[in-house]
């Protein structure tokens, strides 16, 4: 058997059932490719997957994690054409990443943009394609929108809070600590207003700030606890999409205010969804924003730039996924594979 260097779940609970293990080196369909993955994302479906409350969707390991992946392509399957062996690509899985080689459909393959890092293509995948289906293809965000991004500190948070600028945004307002607003405003993300989540009620600075009209588009990671304040900080017609659950998943709902706004509330997931559904999104991105991640001219810098937090060898996923546990990370926390 050849084999490769993955990281396992042994069995469900804390990080150190992580195990790095010998694993089966996976063989590419006809419609994939064979990647020799260079860096992994950690997600929080990766921790939620390896507690035993996230099970892989059907085709993915179940026993290795990982949502996201830069390298390049080691084979390709007997049907593909528009990739060859050698080529710089990231992408999002539905599992596998924790390793040195993974399957991945072609449709689910995005070229690295030029001058990228593999550290720098690592982080881009999974946070960007979330924030961006988020916003634009459930939240319909347009040009002169006002935008709410909640855990603004995070990996999808640091991600929608670029998107929404660049697609012409009004107002973008963040929620998280005080140490993340800091440094969100430290590393020159864009932000107009960024609100302590320790304050008592998001929903009056936000109606504060806006004369009372409140936002268009809320980007939801939180869930249950945030409830009745994202729909007071709704506008009229306003879109609330709902992509986590860090603060439950049940609400007590006041309907008669979601009807006097005619609001819309929208819940999705990126991982669940089938191949065809994940290359239309992967698509969609592509055509839209992957230039955005190159310089402009006359040394301008990228209008999209992935936010890093921490990176660690392999074998050492368990540091990862606990430094991602403490809620201490700002972006994206990777693993190099060498």
């Amino acid at each position: 058997m050849v084999s490769m260097r993955a990281i396992s779940i042994r069995e469900p609970g804390g990080v150190d059932v992580l195990e790095l293990t010998d694993a089966a080196v996976p063989e590419p369909g006809t419609q994939e490719v064979l990647v020799r993955i260079r860096v992994a994302g950690i997600n929080r479906a990766d921790i939620l997957q390896r507690m035993g409350a996230y099970p892989a969707p059907q085709g993915a390991p179940d026993d290795i994690p990982g949502l996201e992946f830069a390298g390049e392509i080691a084979k390709i399957g007997s049907d593909v054409e528009e990739w060859a062996p050698g080529d710089r690509v990231m992408g999002i899985l539905g599992g596998g990443g924790y390793a040195e080689l993974a399957v991945v459909p072609v449709g689910q393959l995005l070229p690295v943009p030029s001058g990228l890092s593999w550290i720098e293509a690592g982080a881009i995948p999974e946070v960007f394609l979330t924030a961006a289906d988020a916003l634009f293809s459930c939240g319909r965000m347009e040009p002169g929108d006002r935008v709410l991004v909640h855990t603004a500190g995070g990996g999808v948070g640091t991600a929608a809070l670029q998107l929404a600028r660049v697609a012409g945004a009004k107002s973008v307002i963040g929620t998280a600590s005080a140490g993340k607003l800091e440094q969100i405003r430290k590393t020159g993300l864009p932000l107009d207003l960024g609100i302590d989540r320790g304050s008592d009620s998001f929903a009056d600075e936000v109606n504060g700030y806006t004369d009372g009209a409140g936002v268009n588009v809320i980007l939801d990671t939180v869930g249950g606890s945030y409830w009745e304040d994202n729909l007071t900080s709704l506008s009229t017609l306003g879109r609330l999409v709902v992509v986590g659950l860090l603060g439950g998943s049940n609400v007590k709902a006041n309907l008669r205010k979601l009807m006097a706004k005619r609001a819309t509330i929208v819940g999705t997931v990126l991982r669940a969804r089938s191949t065809v559904e994940k290359a239309q999104v992967t698509e969609d991105f592509q055509k839209r924003f992957l230039s955005a991640f190159v310089k402009g001219g006359q040394n301008q810098p990228p209008a999209l730039i992935p936010i890093i937090d921490r990176t660690y060898p392999l074998a050492e996923a368990s540091e990862a996924h606990r430094r991602m546990e403490s809620n201490n990370s700002f972006g994206k926390v990777l693993l190099e594979i060498d």
